[in-house]
């Protein structure tokens, strides 16, 4: 009997040990998956990056890579690249997953981006600052700003080169860019606002400052006179201060729309370089006086050609006359000059001289 009793728990000992031993083996199963699994943990921070939790910023700096990093924290309200070869913005760049970052300000100064392709901030919904300054934009897609219905801020500086010159106003035509507060485009050889339209923003501050305007149309000028809360900084434009610039003179003596208005120059014509736009007499940009003066030398040309004609026509009419008063003048010439041959020879030949007395 007590032989049967040792064989049952025996048994009973063999199964709770294989039991134990399973379990233990699935724990460190998962530990080991979770330790070398590809699950991104909400706290990770990017290689090459510093993140700071408490503030909500994540920066990277100097790095090779040619993207923009994919790991970055749910948790970002900025996020700062500077100083890498992003040389592309391609469509939902900022997006982790398909979700949506609760990011604020956003900036990528510096980086020699080249291009940006539709919907690159895709997933940006409550972005309130965007800054690309410094970069060599060759190409922006019309639908470049798309989705960025909170942005307040956009820095274009020293970014715009010449392919890219025509498709920004484009791009900044979309709506998405309703609520836009300021827009700047400093030191980009800009020869006119890149907007079509004024109406479509709530612009409060528009930086020009530093380009190639040398005039300012109609245009520009009518929808500046309507947008009384917009402020535009112009200074260090080479203004032609000549019949054209009437419109915009006008508004700048008569707005304070202009903070930096003391420091628009005149760079043409030569006789006005240096002096301040503001300063000019009105004769100097009326419009009315070049064309009054412009037609009185046309006038004076058309006086003096009809004059020639008639005088022409008058030496035709009389060309008769004219020939034998031409003949007589030159018979008399004729007969004088011979009187004086005659004398000559007499006073150089003194036998001639004696019989003549």
């Amino acid at each position: 009997m007590r032989e049967k009793m040792w064989i049952f728990r025996s048994a009973d000992n063999s199964k709770c040990v294989f039991f134990i031993w399973n379990q233990w083996c699935l724990c460190y199963a998962a530990v080991v998956c979770l330790l070398f699994s590809p699950v991104r943990m909400d706290d990770a921070c990017p290689s090459s990056c510093i993140c700071a939790r408490d503030s909500g910023t994540v920066t990277c700096r100097d790095g090779e890579d040619s993207d923009v990093p994919r790991d970055i924290p749910e948790w970002t309200s900025t996020l700062i690249l500077k100083g890498r070869n992003i040389s592309t913005l391609q469509r939902g760049a900022f997006m982790i997953n398909g979700t949506e970052l609760e990011m604020t300000t956003l900036s990528l100064s510096y980086n020699g981006i080249q291009a940006i392709e539709p919907y690159a901030f895709l997933g940006l919904t409550r972005l309130h600052l965007l800054d690309l300054s410094h970069n060599q934009l060759e190409s922006i897609s019309a639908r470049a700003f798309h989705g960025l219905l909170e942005l307040r801020s956009l820095y274009l500086n020293q970014s715009i080169l010449a392919p890219a010159t025509t498709q920004l106003s484009n791009a900044l035509s979309t709506l998405s860019l309703r609520n836009l507060h300021r827009l700047e485009l400093a030191g980009n050889s800009l020869k006119s606002i890149p907007l079509m339209t004024l109406d479509i923003y709530n612009l409060h501050a528009l930086v020009l400052i530093n380009n190639s305007i040398e005039s300012m149309e109609w245009e520009n000028v009518t929808n500046l006179y309507q947008q009384k809360r917009l402020r535009v900084y112009l200074s260090l434009n080479p203004f032609r201060c000549n019949c054209e610039l009437e419109a915009f003179y006008y508004w700048l003596k008569n707005s304070s729309q202009c903070p930096d208005a003391g420091r628009l120059l005149c760079s043409e014509p030569e006789g006005k370089r240096g002096i301040p736009v503001e300063r000019l007499r009105r004769e100097d940009v009326d419009c009315m006086n070049e064309n009054l003066e412009a037609v009185s030398y046309v006038f004076l040309g058309i006086v003096l050609a009809l004059i020639g004609v008639v005088f022409l026509m008058v030496l035709y009419l009389n060309r008769g006359g004219i020939k034998r008063w031409l003949n007589n003048i030159r018979e008399a010439c004729r007969d004088q000059m011979e009187v004086y041959h005659y004398r000559y020879e007499q006073d150089s030949d003194p036998r001639l001289a004696n019989v003549a007395v």
